[in-house]
């Protein structure tokens, strides 16, 4: 099976055009080899692809006849990503939302306003 099609049957990706782009960025390697969208796939094989700022690597058990239901994936495939790679991201949304909450949107020109304020009354007692 074609490795676009069988990360598209393990529910890896919404579309298959979406795994032929992350091949064409060489962001999927098959056994450590730069994989294109053709390329492929054998029970054994070795996939590394990076997908939301992390590094997937899985290892192929089986292949499937057509895309499987979510509960059946893990006939097909064992992922091996490190634990410390998901822990990662969680670091990078929460740091995120340090600065801005979501869904707040922009900084209003009141919001600038009080920023400089604050500089200012912060710039003055430190100077007293």
């Amino acid at each position: 099976m074609r490795v676009d099609k069988y990360l598209w049957c393990v529910r890896y990706y919404k579309t298959r055009n979406m795994v032929t782009e992350a091949c064409k960025k060489n962001h999927i390697t098959v056994n450590g080899q730069v994989a294109k969208a053709s390329r492929e796939v054998f029970p054994s094989d070795k996939i590394t692809f990076r997908k939301d700022q992390i590094v997937h690597i899985i290892s192929v058990l089986d292949i499937p006849a057509n895309r499987v239901g979510a509960k059946l994936v893990d006939i097909y495939r064992k992922d091996d990503t490190p634990a410390e790679s998901f822990a990662h991201l969680e670091l990078l949304k929460l740091s995120k939302e340090h600065y801005r909450k979501t869904g707040t949107g922009r900084p209003t020109k009141k919001d600038r306003r009080d920023l400089d304020d604050l500089e200012l009354n912060t710039a003055s007692d430190a100077t007293e």
